[in-house]
């Protein structure tokens, strides 16, 4: 996904909050039961790129789950939060390829493009921005009056990347993406993932996560030309002592 600056605007989106309580109430509205889209996502589109990917909501082995096709294309769906990741918190989905992209490659602008992926966006930290990110980020506020994110982390389901790596977006070392799958070897195959976001965070970013400003997911296939089609289960955001 190319990530120009207006394509980083859309993303700023998701500095209103709408869901920020844990308990008994889940943080993001589970697919398997919401009963349209808009009842807590919302469509992501971007800038320049005319052809969107297509979500819709589609019952399998009698639950309900997002299917995504993409062709040549890219959006996403999103979900506003405001939560604090404290010193733990666990990203658990499950989720199905049918393919993987033959020109996918995560160290490539060309190939930033992944049949899968989970986006978690992070809220910006001014104190640790340089002059030249805090000078961008003033002039887009004056001339748009929106906040960009800060950070973001990627789960990716990947080409060639090996599983556990951690590497910088093409496009944005503020972005980076770790690939949780590879390769096409469990494609038509539902796999469950689990993820410790403030682990993660440290790892690629080498200091503690601020406020977490959005989750979403998406398909794309803008960049290598190619088509995709991919099936979202629930995405759960939980406390450690709150797994079910």
């Amino acid at each position: 996904m190319c990530q120009t600056l207006p394509r980083l605007l859309l993303l700023s989106l998701l500095a209103t909050p709408t869901f920020s309580a844990f308990g008994n109430e889940p943080v993001l509205p589970p697919f398997s039961t919401i009963n349209s889209l808009d009842d807590g996502w919302e469509a992501l589109e971007f800038p320049g790129i005319d052809s969107h990917t297509r979500y819709e909501l589609v019952t399998e082995d009698g639950t309900r789950v997002v299917r995504a096709e993409a062709d040549a294309s890219a959006s996403g769906l999103i979900s506003r939060l405001s939560v604090d990741p404290g010193d733990s918190l666990i990203l658990r989905w499950r989720w199905k390829v049918a393919n993987v992209y033959e020109k996918g490659d995560a160290r490539t602008k060309a190939g930033d493009d992944y049949p899968a992926r989970i986006y978690v966006a992070f809220e910006f930290q001014p104190d640790k921005a340089g002059f030249f990110e805090r000078a961008k980020r003033k002039t887009v506020k004056v001339l748009f009056g929106e906040e960009l994110p800060g950070n973001a982390l990627n789960y990716i389901w990947a080409n060639t990347l090996p599983v556990g790596s951690v590497v910088p977006n093409a496009f944005t070392d503020q972005t980076m993406m770790i690939a949780v799958n590879s390769g096409a070897d469990q494609a038509g195959e539902w796999v469950t993932v689990e993820r410790d976001i403030v682990a993660d965070y440290r790892e690629a970013f080498g200091e503690e996560p601020p406020r977490i400003v959005g989750v979403a997911i998406m398909t794309d296939a803008d960049n290598t030309g190619e088509s995709a089609t991919a099936w979202y289960g629930d995405v759960a955001l939980e406390r450690p002592g709150d797994q079910r």
